[in-house]
């Protein structure tokens, strides 16, 4: 069976045909399996309901541990106050962080100090 030339609807029905055959080779295996386990507990003069209501209770698995978040900065989201103010326009200021606005480096680029903008 070549699965390269197989159609997209072939591929698909013999999808589900593994899944059938999945499911009942896994339930004809527990079968086996419970008759294994009940002639066992026979043979030991017991019942496999006895011997399962003895049995420790099963632990669910531990799930892995979730990866643990920075703590936010407690200034995080605060408002920065101005730093720096536009003599050209007086609304227009920087906080002195990030990147230096336009004006601020056409300020510079004049040959003018930064400490000539600091708002008093």
């Amino acid at each position: 069976m070549n699965l390269s030339e197989m159609s997209v609807p072939e591929l698909r029905r013999l999808q589900g045909k593994l899944e059938t055959e999945i499911r009942r080779r896994d339930e004809t295996a527990r079968r086996d399996v419970l008759k294994q386990f009940k002639k066992i507990a026979a043979e030991h003069g017991v019942s496999l309901d006895e011997v399962l209501a003895d049995a420790p209770a099963k632990s669910a698995p531990k799930a892995a541990p979730k990866p643990r978040r920075k703590a936010a900065s407690p200034a995080k989201g605060k408002r920065v106050p101005m730093k720096y103010r536009n003599p050209e326009d007086p609304k227009a200021g920087w906080t002195g962080r990030g990147r230096k606005p336009r004006w601020v480096e056409a300020w510079l680029e004049a040959g003018k100090s930064l400490d000539e903008l600091l708002i008093k």
